[in-house]
This record gives C-alpha cells, structure tokens and sequence, in this order.
C-alpha cells in the first residue's frame, strides 16, 4: 500500500490542490497516470501523481479510513519527475492552476486516436547539403559552446548572427556534441513555416530515425505518436514551434530557441508561459543540467541587455557565410508617390527593381504582415463601417470568396452589395492586404508566376510545405506573404525583397512596436541576397524619419539598441520592469469593470503604499468585446527584482476568491510581460 498526492485533471480554482490517495500498485510513481474517484461524481477522473507519502505516520489515522483508492494506473503515458517539478515551478511562476502546467507536458490525443505507432517521418531523407568547414567565427563560437557541453555543465548563449551566417550548423555541430553523450535535443522555431527547412537539416544530418516533430498542425493522434517516440526514448532530438519546449525528453543537454526575439514564443493561452524562462528551468534541473542557445539577427531588446549583464554570454556572427556582401536597402517615401500621383500599392522603385530581377532570372518576395484584401469596408454615403457583431472590430474584407471576416473570432459573412444602414451603392474598400497585393502583381507581372502565403491561403493540409518547395525549387518567380515569409527562410536565388508598408508594425499600441518593426524589416530584408550575388531591398514607408526603419535600412542593430534601451529605461519598461497584465472578462460589461476595480482597490490596499504608483487604474481593453465577452485590463509595473513580492500580492487575492462562498461572475487572468496588450 502506498499513499500519494495526486492533481485531478478538474479546471476548477476551487479543487487546484493535490488530493491524498492509497494506491495498492507499487508500480505506482511521481508522473504516474491514474484514474480515481473523484467528488460525488461516479465517473473516474483523471489525476497525474505529483509526490509520494514516505513516512505515513503523518496521516492521521481518521484521515486514513477515509481516503479513496487509486481505481487503475495508465500504463501508456507518465511524466518524468523533472517534467512534475517543471510543472510545479510554472504554476508560482505564471500564476495557473496545478493542471493546467502539467497538461502542458502530456500528449494530445484520446484512447479513440491511439493506434498503431506511425511515423510521419518515414521515407523522409533530409536535405544532402553538408558544409565541410566552418568559418572562423563559427568555429570560435562552436568552441565556447562546446566547454558546458562537454563537462554537462548548464550554460546559456545568445548568438547574434546576421542573416545567412551560419547559425543552423553551429546548432547542428552543437546537438552532435550532445547526442554523443547519449543526452536529448531539443531545437525550437517560432513558426510552423520554419520546421520543414530546419528539419531537412537535421534529417540529413542524423537521419529519419533520430528526429521527431512537434507542432500543432499535426493530427492529435500524429501528436500523440510523436511524443510516445520521444518518450520511449527512441529518438533523441525534438524539432518543434513553442509547445516542443515540454517534450518528454529525459537527460536534456541542448535546447536551442532559433530567432528568439520572436513573440510566438510567448504563450498567448493559459497558461501564458515565456518558452525562454521555461526551458532554462528544465535545463537547470537537476536531472539535466545543459546548455541553451538562443539565436536571432535581431535580437529582443531583454536579451541582449541580459547578454550585456552577463546573464548570456554573447557570441557575435558578423558574416555572411558565403562571404556575400548584406544585401543593399533603399527607403522609399510613400507620401511622395503620392505627391507625384502614383497610388498603387507598389512604388515605381519597387516595380523598376522587380522587372530588372526577373528578367535576370531572380525570384522575388513581397512582404506586407496584413492578410485580406481590404482591412475595412465603409460607404462613403453615410459613414457606415462593417464590423463584427461578436466583437465591435473593423471587418477585413476577402476578395476570393467575397466574405467579410473577422480575424479575431472568425465571424464570418457575405460583403455586401449595398450599406446595410442608408441603402446606397456607393460601399467602398480601403487598405491593403497581401490578397490585393496578389491581384495588382499578378495584372502587373502577368509573364511570371505568383504565390501567396498566409495564414489564409495555406488552410489545407500540406499547402504550405507545397508552396514553400515550388518556390524554393524556382517554380514561383514571386511569392507574396505576411510575417511567415520574413522569418528564417532560405532561398538561394531570391534578388529582391519588397517590403510594401514598413509602417504596419508601428501602428500596433505597445512600447515594443519600435522593435518589432525593426526586427521584421531587419528580418524581411535578410532574406535576400543569400546566394552568390548581392540581394536588394525596397523598404515602402509613409514614415521615413522613424528611428526603427532607418536604422533597419542601415543594418545597425547597436544603434537601434542603445536608443531603444534609454527609452526603456526612462520609461521602466522590461527589462527594467516586469509587466503584468490582469484581464477581467464576462459576458455583462459591468461585471468585467466590477472585477477589475474590485482587484485594483485590493491591490493598494495590500502593497506598501510606496508601490502604488506601480498599479494602474483599470480601464476597457483596447479589444473591449471579443465573441461577446467584455474585457477590462488591470497594469502593473513590477520593478526589476520584486517579481516574487509582486505575484504573491496577486496571489493572495486570488485565495481570498478561491475561498469565499461568493460567486464571482468574471474570470481573472493574469499575464506576465505579454507580448500583446490588446
């Protein structure tokens, strides 16, 4: 007989503790899966081991003859104890319930999915490509990696590395080290887009058998199979977007976060975890102890201050590595098309240097981070615009199936032929989206062959592994698309990257828009020139004098981070802060309000009255309505190093709701420096 602490798999703050058990198996242990009787419920719930009773004297005996016991054991998943503590660090970390961290690390799938194991990878050989030397700077960088690896010692690194320097082979010479000692690997991208380049790499390199793959476009059941590999331990290296950081991978010695600086890597649902802090944890534990590498040309305005103070040791990658010259920007002004009565979407510069690549044999890309044709419909008759009803937001306009969409809740509806308000005809289509882009190249350019790609245009399974080969195999001259086309991606024979509005990012209410228009400028334009020959870019910008772009245009990433960094520091935003956000949501307005002030008064009142500058009134998200549920958004900045003080305030409160017999009509949600503050 043995007595454990078990999480039931019950989203409820009331019942977010462990519950004692007797268990009768000895087989039972901490990751343990198990089924038990639950509540007054007769069907048996789920619950994941989280600690076994050594000494049993310390249950009272009356406690003892009322204690349940464990029904059954699932033989087919367990955690490791290092994934439970992991867990255990999350959920005082980001303030979520218990099961909601563990979740994060147990398969998708039910029974219902399991089958015989398949292998999405099999068949597959990888690309061929082999480099037989490095370059003087990776193999400096390769031999500062190598120290941690080799003593199994837990180190970090950020490499910064302009586009097309090399960092994939240092993360492959780097995950051979690793792999020689028998340890796991773990590489991550920010998107899906980027697993199919990476992975041919490593495909190559260590085969089909040695390589699995994470990520959300899989089916449940191709998910459930893949993490059944991994924990079998019969492959060691993991390749995945953010949730591959809780692959079942023991004896963890490499985690590597290419392109860093991107926001996917923070977590957008519950519970809203940065995929950085997350894998150092796991790499520090003591069951692993390895090493982390992040990699960007651009890296987050945080970590390279980190780098700065030492908290990453910084490896520099100054080069291309074909010794290529980085490709030449120019700027062009828009409002000066306009002046000189140009008003297409694509200046005469960019349209000049289109046919000039084509002609000579180049491809071409188009980046504009905005799907859709047109971002909103308005009649000029009587002001009216479209918006959802769901969530009172400006309805983007979709030329290919004539539909009005909402990229938020995914409302739907037919655009209509007249204003819906005043009866006029007279309904008119304004911005521009990557959908109308298409059209005007496509009459533009009618000789050449046009692909789009978005997050519209790839719906079908397979679509984008499609679109991204015809392009790379030179069956698409242009090939036009939003952010999934301006991270990582390497095209040989790409001439020219057009960047159709640099503004777009700008625009975006947050004191990181600056960065992220920087980076994805930055990023864009890296992706030409990546051959033999010098690559061009065209940056389009009604705002030419903005830091962030001109300083993109130039390439010089330490300009930008010292002019950003004093902004930062005057304003106390991360890394000299933390930012927490509190969104208080219900389906009645009031109650949302009623919240969010309710924890704001509770807030003041349990800080030091020092710290109160530091807690912003409440007021309605910039998103106020999404899917008919209101929002309200509580701010506080956190000074560097009270974090632990600042989440025990909202911890405490968070107990005083979990005990009081009052139900709450509104949902509390708390995010620690989100990388969105709609």
């Amino acid at each position: 007989m043995k007595y454990i602490n078990v999480v039931i798999d019950n989203k409820s703050d009331s019942t977010d503790a462990p519950f004692t058990y007797r268990c009768t198996d000895e087989s039972v242990s901490v990751g343990s899966k198990v089924y038990v009787p639950f509540a007054r419920s007769k069907r048996l719930r789920e619950g994941y081991v989280v600690s076994l009773i050594d000494d049993e004297t310390s249950i009272h005996e009356d406690l003892k003859s009322k204690l349940r016991d464990v029904d059954h054991i699932d033989e087919e998943i367990s955690l490791t104890e290092e994934m439970v503590r992991t867990a255990f660090w999350m959920k005082n970390r980001y303030i979520c319930r218990y099961i909601d961290a563990i979740k994060c690390f147990t398969p998708a799938g039910s029974r219902a999915k399991r089958r015989q194991l398949q292998d999405s990878l099999a068949g597959e050989e990888g690309s061929p490509e082999t480099i037989l030397s490095l370059t003087e700077e990776q193999e400096a960088a390769l031999a500062q990696i190598s120290r941690p690896i080799s003593q199994k010692q837990h180190d970090r690194f950020l490499i910064h590395g302009v586009t097309g320097s090399g960092k994939t082979e240092v993360y492959i010479r780097a995950a051979e080290m690793v792999l020689s000692q028998g340890r796991g690997v773990i590489i991550l991208v920010p998107e899906i887009s980027l697993t199919g380049q990476i992975t041919e790499r490593f495909l190559g390199k260590f085969g089909a058998d040695s390589v699995a793959i994470l990520h959300s476009r899989l089916s449940a059941g191709e998910r459930y199979d893949q993490w059944n590999k991994i924990r079998k331990g019969q492959v060691r290296i993991v390749i995945g977007a953010r949730s591959a950081v809780f692959a079942p991978v023991e004896d963890l010695g490499l985690i590597v976060l290419d392109e860093e600086h991107e926001s996917t890597y923070k977590s957008d649902f519950t519970p809203k975890y940065d995929t950085v802090e997350v894998a150092i944890k796991r790499l520090q534990d003591r069951d692993s102890s390895g090493v982390l590498i992040l990699g960007s040309a651009t890296p987050s305005v945080v970590s390279y201050s980190r780098s700065r103070e030492g908290i990453y040791k910084l490896i520099r990658l100054t080069k291309r590595y074909n010794e290529t010259e980085m490709p030449r920007s120019e700027i062009v002004d828009m409002r000066q098309e306009l002046k000189d009565g140009n008003r297409s979407i694509l200046s005469r510069k960019l349209c000049g240097e289109m046919m000039s690549e084509l002609e000579a044999g180049r491809q071409v890309m188009l980046f504009l981070n905005r799907r859709g044709y047109s971002t909103f419909v308005s009649c000029r008759e009587c002001g009216f615009v479209a918006k959802c009803p769901n969530c009172g937001l400006s309805l983007t306009y979709h030329r290919g199936d004539g539909t009005l969409n909402c990229h938020y809740c995914g409302h739907s509806e037919i655009a209509p032929q007249k204003c819906p308000e005043c009866g006029s005809k007279y309904v008119r289509y304004f911005g521009s989206g990557t959908e109308k882009v298409e059209d005007q190249v496509r009459e533009m350019f009618p000789q050449y062959s046009v692909a789009r790609l978005d997050l519209d245009s790839i719906r079908k399974k397979g679509e984008l592994n499609k679109k991204l080969r015809d392009f790379g195999k030179g069956r698409t001259d242009i090939l036009i698309g939003t952010q999934l086309i301006a991270k990582g991606l390497d095209f040989r024979n790409v001439g020219l990257v057009g960047i159709i509005s640099a503004d777009v990012s700008l625009n975006i209410p947050d004191f990181r828009s600056p960065e992220r228009a920087f980076q994805l400028i930055t990023q864009a334009s890296g992706r030409a020139g990546r051959g033999s020959r010098e690559g061009k870019v065209v940056i389009q910008t009604y705002n030419p004098e903005h830091y962030a772009i001109d300083m993109a245009a130039a390439g010089d990433y330490e300009a930008f981070y010292d002019s950003e960094i004093k902004f930062r520091k005057y304003m106390m935003y991360p890394p000299y802060s933390d930012i927490f956000q509190i969104m208080f949501t219900s389906d009645s307005p009031d109650s949302a309000q009623a919240g969010a002030q309710h924890w704001h008064s509770r807030l003041l009142s349990i800080m030091p009255q020092a710290e109160a500058a530091n807690v912003f009134p409440p007021q309605e998200a910039y998103m106020s309505r999404i899917r008919e549920t209101y929002r309200y958004s509580l701010i506080i900045k956190c000074p560097k190093g009270k974090r632990h003080e600042y989440t025990g305030y909202i911890r405490t409160i968070k107990e005083e709701e979990k005990k009081s017999k009052k139900k709450k009509d509104y949902v509390a949600v708390v995010d620690i420096n989100p990388y969105s503050f709609t």
